[in-house]
């Protein structure tokens, strides 16, 4: 996963039917059902799962767009690390509401985690990635910006993805340009181009020194030049192959 929806209600609608989920397949399956628990029991264990998973996913939703916004992209990693940590408040959370006096639940913590949560994780785990990995794709990101940050506290800019046109070597720098009230604009930030290369995958490389976004790219001057939006650009012998392919 290179990319991230990161919009909190989109997610919060991911929680809502993670909760929903859950609580119909507790209440209904009874997956830890020791035969001692009455219709109240279960309803109170269902509804209080599936809420606390709703809440949790929302803590979820606020800490990862948080982390978007600054780096800018995503990775596998950061999407396992995302749902472990779901975890680990969800255990907290339904752990503390089952020995709260509503359940008086009588396990022990290691009980409750090998008796029950692992249940739980186990019937959630799928649910939840095929939420976040196809779910979201269905809705689309209508703001989406990327954010270019320099070694620079300083070098910081903000613009919308479609507006990005290419991206150029300046020895400590790079240019960026981009569309900005159907003008090019540009600003240096400092940085290299592997590292902007490497942040935003989406580019492509046409030339030792330059980067382009593909959805500029207009047509061929000539075999060794290329026309983008409102500009024009060499193309190595060694990066015409990838630009050929689009």
């Amino acid at each position: 996963m290179k990319e991230l929806n990161p919009k909190i209600k989109y997610h919060l609608i991911v929680g809502l039917l993670i909760g929903l989920w859950l609580f119909v397949f507790a209440f209904i399956i009874k997956p830890f059902d020791d035969g001692t628990l009455n219709f109240k029991s279960w309803l109170l264990i269902s509804l209080g799962f599936s809420l606390i998973a709703f809440v949790c996913y929302g803590v979820l939703s606020v800490l990862q767009k948080t982390i978007y916004d600054k780096v800018s992209n995503w990775s596998v990693t950061l999407e396992i690390s995302s749902i472990l940590f779901f975890y680990l408040i969800y255990l907290i959370g339904v752990y503390a509401y089952y020995k709260s006096s509503i359940l008086n639940g009588g396990y022990s913590f290691t009980e409750f985690f090998g008796m029950i949560f692992i249940k739980v994780a186990l019937i959630l785990t799928p649910v939840i990635i095929l939420a976040r990995r196809y779910l979201l794709k269905l809705i689309p990101i209508k703001d989406d910006f990327i954010i270019f940050r320099g070694e620079n506290k300083l070098d910081v800019l903000k613009i919308n993805k479609a507006d990005m046109v290419c991206i150029s070597n300046a020895q400590n720098y790079v240019e960026i340009f981009y569309i900005e009230n159907d003008k090019l604009r540009s600003k240096l930030i400092r940085s290299s181009l592997k590292k902007v290369q490497k942040d935003f995958e989406f580019l492509v490389q046409i030339h030792r020194s330059h980067l382009i976004n593909p959805s500029h790219f207009k047509s061929w001057r000539n075999s060794n030049t290329i026309i983008l939006t409102q500009m024009e650009l060499p193309v190595s012998k060694n990066y015409k192959e990838a630009l050929l392919a689009l």
